[in-house]
């Protein structure tokens, strides 16, 4: 295979980093192991370079595995990386939003994923409330930034919840207060997503008094069969945080699967030894199917024509749209800017100009960005008017 392949690793003795290496051999790809605080990233007059340990960095395809303590420095490397136009597995972007709790969680809610019940809290007076909001004690209190079940723990009066909070603050941390999942306690899901699809995955339980489940805390694994819900909610997370390759923590609640949080960086040993799934060949497999192909940036590709770009109209900010097909918004149809529009956790490409809009959608534009906004801003205020109109004639009538 001629593919110039490296894994960017601190640790390459560790189970995951030699796995994938063993596994690019097999299939004849050069491989590498380099060491993401290595890289030298140069910025010219219209020109950008890149090189490890002092000599250029001629790699086509990039399997980051960035530990939490160099995330900043990691992403900083992928961004230039991704620049040069190297393809990477995940991207710094990806890495970042799935790194801060908060941040995955609001992206997740937004995207109808079900997650715990949430709060960010910036105070000791917010305790109260956030109990109240998560459905009340006990509760779990974490901090946006953790990894293996560090920062992480369980709390069962306000008392010790305040103080842990109050605790947490004062060293300069993030914390939330999520939703305790009583049927879940001790254990959870971890489904491995590989492009489109959960290639492992397996349970977690934790051992003794202790309710993180995470195998680095001495926790037993275990094979499991996921039903399709599981699969759809897993493959979904990793795709709205912009990772291919991740693992998913899901929660078996009551009412279905929970996403709980996921891991940019997923270990393997655990999963490959209880699911007896070639994890790493995997991975590896679809970096040979994907690396000659880099997604792309729409809006920054077309940031590149000054005044082009992509605009976005939700229609839930303005209901009077709802109801109307999208060739009643514009004066006419060879002036439509719709080439997208997002419906249901999916994207219609094109969209018929008949199709009816509904509360949900979001309509997606692209093209010179004065006459995009001079667009929609006539449609919304057409329709506003017609609507106006209407209810004037009907209270008339009345």
């Amino acid at each position: 295979m001629d593919l110039k392949l490296a894994v960017l690793s601190r640790g390459p003795r560790l189970y995951s980093t030699r796995r994938l290496v063993q596994e690019a051999k097999k299939r004849g790809i050069e491989v590498e192991v380099t060491d993401p605080m290595k890289f030298s990233l140069f910025v010219d007059d219209g020109a950008i370079d890149i090189h490890h340990a002092g000599q250029p960095f001629t790699h086509e395809a990039v399997i980051p595995r960035i530990g939490h303590s160099i995330t900043k420095h990691g992403v900083a490397v992928l961004r230039h990386m991704e620049q040069l136009g190297i393809w990477t597995v995940n991207t710094g972007q990806g890495i970042l939003q799935s790194r801060d709790k908060l941040h995955a969680s609001q992206i997740l809610a937004k995207n109808k994923i079900p997650v715990p019940k949430t709060t960010y809290v910036r105070d000791t007076i917010d305790v109260e409330p956030a109990i109240d909001f998560v459905g009340g004690l006990p509760v779990v209190i974490k901090v946006t930034q953790g990894t293996q079940g560090q920062g992480v723990f369980l709390r069962h009066t306000l008392h010790e919840s305040r103080s842990l909070v109050q605790g947490l603050l004062l060293t300069g941390k993030s914390v939330l207060v999520q939703e305790y999942i009583a049927e879940s306690h001790g254990k959870d899901i971890r489904a491995l997503v590989v492009g489109d699809r959960v290639v492992a995955a397996m349970r977690r339980r934790a051992r003794g008094r202790e309710f993180r489940s995470n195998y680095h805390l001495n926790g037993t694994v275990e094979k499991v069969e996921l039903t399709p819900e599981f699969e759809e909610q897993a493959c979904r997370a990793a795709r709205v945080l912009g990772l291919n390759i991740a693992g998913v923590d899901l929660l078996e609640a009551e009412n279905g699967p929970l996403v709980l949080e996921v891991n940019s960086s997923p270990g393997l040993e655990g999963i490959e030894k209880a699911s007896g799934v070639n994890v790493a060949g995997e991975i590896i497999d679809y970096v040979i199917s994907e690396a000659a192909f880099s997604e792309v940036d729409l809006g920054q590709l077309l940031r590149t024509v000054p005044g082009a770009g992509v605009l976005s109209l939700t229609l839930r900010n303005h209901p009077t749209m709802v109801g109307n097909k999208i060739s009643d918004l514009f004066k006419s149809s060879h002036e439509i800017p719709v080439f997208a529009l997002s419906r249901d956790n999916g994207l219609i490409w094109n969209p018929d100009s008949e199709i009816q809009l509904r509360y949900d959608d979001v309509i997606i534009c692209y093209g010179e960005l004065n006459h995009l906004r001079s667009s929609l801003k006539s449609a919304i205020l057409g329709v506003a008017d017609k609507s106006f109109k209407s209810t004037g004639k009907e209270e008339t009538s009345a």
